[in-house]
């Protein structure tokens, strides 16, 4: 770990927190409009940190913390209640609500692209020399320069959240978001199918080890768009 990995640990954090916490509350939304008050009784319906740490102070405050001093970057997550009897009732609305989380972080993207290119545009910003994950742009004088990588880090986290939670696979969001494609019957089989622990297990460990082969084609992709 670095000097310079070690000063931009607060711009990491509020880029993790932030972009939790509108994946988290785009969730609990979604289940609200659907019928399913459960995360909005819990507070969840919020872009205040504080009721999504409350609810998972080990995977928003104390995992991204070591993972970061570990790797340089966070890994963490958080969660969102919701009623197992209302997704069987209504799995469309609940592929809706597994897709909500992956949007707000797209979302999240485009708006960072807006304000790039809105940066560029007064003079503010430039292109680095050399992109990477935490250097999508660079500031033209030392007063933008936290704001440059800020928007850096935001740009490449929730495009990887993005990507990441719509793999198919338990527990990630994108196993409930089939339920979009699948006829109701059979939704409701597999929502039974993939409750057990060592599918999720199973689930992850495939999805961190074949991840990489899908996000770094999308990562460039998105870097020659922007």
């Amino acid at each position: 770990m670095t000097p310079e990995q070690l000063s931009i640990f607060p711009l990491w954090y509020v880029a993790f927190l932030l972009s939790l916490t509108c994946h988290e509350a785009a969730h609990a939304l979604v289940a609200k409009w659907g019928g399913d008050l459960t995360a909005y009784s819990s507070g969840q319906v919020t872009l205040n940190p504080l009721p999504h740490i409350r609810r998972e102070p080990f995977g928003t405050v104390l995992v991204p913390i070591i993972s970061f001093l570990l790797s340089g970057w966070m890994l963490g997550w958080g969660s969102a209640p919701y009623d197992p009897l209302w997704e069987q009732r209504h799995p469309k609305r609940s592929a809706l609500m597994a897709l909500a989380g992956p949007a707000a972080n797209f979302l999240l993207t485009i708006l960072v692209v807006i304000l790039i290119h809105a940066g560029t545009g007064m003079g503010a910003f430039q292109a680095p020399e050399a992109m990477g994950f935490t250097r999508i742009v660079d500031a033209t004088n030392s007063s933008a320069e936290g704001v440059a990588r800020f928007l850096s880090i935001l740009f490449s986290l929730n495009l990887l959240l993005g990507c990441f939670n719509l793999l198919p696979v338990p527990p990630l969001d994108g196993h409930s978001a089939v339920g979009l494609v699948l006829p109701e019957d059979i939704f409701r089989r597999w929502l039974e199918l993939v409750r057990s622990p060592m599918l999720s297990l199973l689930g992850l460990l495939l999805a961190w080890r074949y991840f990489d082969v899908i996000f770094y084609p999308v990562f460039f992709f998105a870097l020659g768009l922007l």
